[in-house]
């Protein structure tokens, strides 16, 4: 399946049906009277996540979504048939943005969350409506509200405890392959990973949910690369697993790199707690990851782990780590409004 994160969508609501100017005729009833109905009304346009999607993919097929309209009133005072929804379908952690691709319309990170994006109009009023003591005949009838068309974009932001960042072939890939059953595609050149892959992730019997982006490159916030196209799926991790390459002839510019390019493109991005690690440890000696392991420490100013991918050294301490930053996350909700809540006698 083709992953497709941003989607374009026109969208029409249905518009409502008119309403009926007709008189009752009927043998021996000499004066029937007003007797139309009502126009149906038009039908919504709504979106609702769904389990089991992971891309927006149906979306590149399909970019018009038009409800039906209402059928117009009908003698006897019979109302029109109210048009059909339409429901676009779309994964959890897609985000509904307007025509701009700035204002959030609505933001859907829940299963089964159902969002109107345009209403359908209201059926007219049928001339039954307008008899009065003093208007006995009417011959008016209202026409129905015409629908509202809008057009909105798409963006999947996957739903991860955890984030893999680091520049291409620092070897993300790699430890997502190694500590989950998910198997990207792994080679000795930069941007082999094209687009997100997740991963679920077990230590000490718990589990929690790894995403790996296309590595990032100075400049990435400017567009260069293809990275910073992706940094929205880690948006909403709660913790960022910062891969430095050990072997790389300057890791702590490696490092600073990174964050630059986080804090280019948000704030909060920087604000997410984040466990620093050196990878690729079992292909240097030990002198010199002690001398490029003190240079990030001092850059960075923060503890840096060691690990290696490949021999899975020091996975399991890296694993422990980033579940001290995820299980917060995953108390209940009661428990946390709890703990945010000053104790009052």
């Amino acid at each position: 399946m083709k992953f497709l994160d941003l989607a374009k969508v026109y969208i029409r609501s249905g518009g409502g049906g008119a309403g009926c100017a007709s008189f009752r005729r009927e043998k021996f009833v000499e004066y029937g009277g007003p007797d139309g109905g009502d126009g149906g009304r038009g039908g919504d346009v709504i979106v609702e996540t769904v389990e089991g999607l992971n891309t927006l993919i149906d979306f590149r097929y399909q970019q018009h979504f038009f409800a039906k309209s209402g059928q117009h009133g009908m003698g006897s005072q019979m109302t029109g048939r109210s048009g059909d929804d339409v429901i676009l379908r779309v994964p959890v952690g897609t985000e509904i943005l307007d025509e701009d691709e700035e204002t959030v319309i609505a933001d859907m990170t829940e299963p089964g969350q159902r969002v109107v994006l345009a209403k359908g109009g209201n059926g007219g009023w049928g001339n039954l409506h307008f008899k009065t003591s003093t208007n006995r005949s009417p011959r008016t009838a209202n026409p129905g509200l015409p629908g509202v068309e809008r057009t909105i974009w798409l963006r999947l932001k996957l739903i991860a405890d955890g984030g893999l960042v680091g520049l291409p072939n620092a070897g993300k890939s790699t430890f997502l392959a190694a500590v989950s059953n998910a198997r990207p595609k792994i080679a000795d050149y930069p941007f082999t990973t094209l687009h997100p892959n997740l991963g679920v992730v077990g230590i000490d019997g718990r589990e929690f949910v790894m995403a790996d982006i296309p590595g990032l490159i100075e400049g990435a916030h400017e567009g260069r690369g293809i990275g910073d196209r992706f940094l929205g799926h880690i948006e909403r991790c709660s913790v960022l697993l910062h891969l430095i390459d050990g072997t790389s002839e300057d890791p702590a510019g490696d490092a600073r790199t990174i964050l630059n390019e986080l804090a280019a493109y948000s704030s909060v991005l920087m604000e997410k707690p984040r466990v620093t690690v050196l990878n690729k440890i079992d292909a240097i000696d030990e002198d010199l990851l002690a001398e490029r392991r003190a240079a990030v420490e001092a850059e960075l100013g923060m503890p840096v782990m060691l690990m290696s991918g490949v021999s899975r050294e020091g996975v399991t301490e890296v694993l422990r780590a980033l579940w001290t930053e995820i299980a917060p996350s995953r108390a209940p909700k009661a428990d946390r409004d709890a703990e945010d809540t000053p104790w009052q006698p």
